[in-house]
């Protein structure tokens, strides 16, 4: 597991090589985007009991591709705020197509 990380730019490059896989950052980014469709569909309807189905659509593809993919322990166990941030964050940069450079800096991508 990580060393005592003390800072977000610290648990970046962490984060990053704990989701080295393709397939696992793919999981990633099909939990987050339906954690951001039923985000924008609760608010959108009025119908906010759907945002109780968040965590399962964001943790459920998550924690699928650790113990499946990965095969590793969630950082969302040890840093739950840092992880939050930065599936977004890994997230926004995929979609953007900004990612590879961070990848290539956490030794990820040669």
């Amino acid at each position: 597991m990580a060393r005592d990380l003390h800072s977000f730019a610290e648990f970046w490059p962490f984060y990053l090589r704990e989701h080295s896989k393709p397939r696992t950052r793919a999981l990633h980014y099909a939990g987050t985007s339906l954690v951001v469709g039923v985000l924008v569909f609760a608010l959108a309807t009025g119908r906010y009991w759907w945002l109780l189905l968040i965590p399962l659509a964001g943790y459920g593809f998550a924690w699928a591709a650790h113990f499946h993919v990965e095969k590793n322990r969630p950082a969302t166990f040890t840093y739950p705020l840092w992880s939050l941030a930065a599936d977004f964050k890994m997230w926004w940069l995929w979609l953007t197509r900004r990612l590879d450079p961070e990848l290539r800096k956490a030794g990820i991508l040669t």
